[in-house]
This record gives C-alpha cells, structure tokens and sequence, in this order.
C-alpha cells in the first residue's frame, strides 16, 4: 500500500467520524442551551418565592400588630366599661340614700 491509497482510506474513515461528532456536538450544545434555559427559570422561580415568602411575612407581621391593638383597645374598653359601671352603682347608691328611687 502505497501513501495515496492509506491517506484515501483515512479521509473515507474521517469524514463519517467527524459528521458524527459534528452531530453529536450540536446535540450537546442544544440541551447544554435547554438545561441553561431550565436553570434560568427555576433562578426565577426561585426568586419569586423568596419575594412572595417575603411578602407573605410582612403581612404576617402587619396581622399580628393589627391583633395587639385591637386587644389593646379592648382591654381599655373594658377598663371604662368597669369605671363606668363602678360610677353607675356609686350614683345609684348616693340616690337612694338621698331617699329617691334609681
């Protein structure tokens, strides 16, 4: 065998061995651009949870403060209630004794 005939050969091997790896490399570069894509999204999604869990905090937060002053402004309303109450019976008490009918 001379050169000219093993050169031919090898370009004839060549060539299927490299469409194939040309082949197989788009296909690499096509999911390696899918699983970057997958990945992007799931950054954003990611992202919005945290801002919703964020969000979903505050508010949270916001209810719990909401709670405290209206059991603040309970607790004074009963306080006057009783004061009231208290002064109701102080009234009835000096009425009575002054001889009328409360």
């Amino acid at each position: 065998m001379d050169a000219a005939l093993i050169t031919a050969i090898a370009a004839l091997v060549a060539a299927p061995v490299t469409a194939a790896g040309a082949l197989f490399g788009t296909r690499g570069a096509n999911r390696a651009a899918r699983e970057g894509q997958a990945l992007t999204g799931y950054d954003n999604l990611t992202q919005r949870l945290a801002a919703e869990r964020d969000k979903a905090e505050r508010d949270e937060q916001a209810a719990e403060a909401r709670a405290a002053a209206a059991d603040t402004r309970a607790a004074a309303a009963d306080l006057r209630t009783a004061a009231l109450e208290s002064e109701i019976a102080r009234l009835r008490a000096l009425v009575t004794q002054l001889g009328g009918t409360p």
